[in-house]
């Protein structure tokens, strides 16, 4: 994919895509993964392009910590409250969409797939 192509989290933040969409705030979007890896998986994406992934959305460290604080809303109305905040860097990690992501688990886990 081109730097010029929309990655497929950028279309569903423009809703060229269609997604559930768990909460939302000027900054960051909140949807179900297609692929549950969990009872709840959520993933938290900023609406940036900015950042591939965690390590450069450190250098934001206000951004991170929006994604940190809507990971833990979710939990909490999806949830129990209880939960794991998972980022995956680099393709051998786990991570297909290049887009900084974090995936939001609760509950039991349904298999043991990658987490993209």
């Amino acid at each position: 994919m081109s730097a010029d192509t929309p990655n497929v989290f950028t279309r569903i933040i423009d809703r060229e895509l269609p997604s559930e969409v768990l909460a939302e705030t000027d900054d960051l979007i909140a949807i179900r993964d297609i692929q549950p890896q969990a009872e709840l998986h959520a993933l938290v994406i900023p609406k940036t392009t900015a950042y591939r992934n965690v390590v450069e959305l450190a250098d934001d460290p206000e951004l991170l910590a929006k994604v940190v604080r809507l990971a833990a809303q979710v939990a909490r109305e999806q949830g129990d409250g209880q939960f794991r905040l998972v980022f995956n860097t680099g393709e051998e990690a786990g991570q297909s969409v290049f887009h900084v992501h974090a995936h939001v688990l609760s509950g039991p886990t349904l298999d043991e797939g990658k987490l993209a």
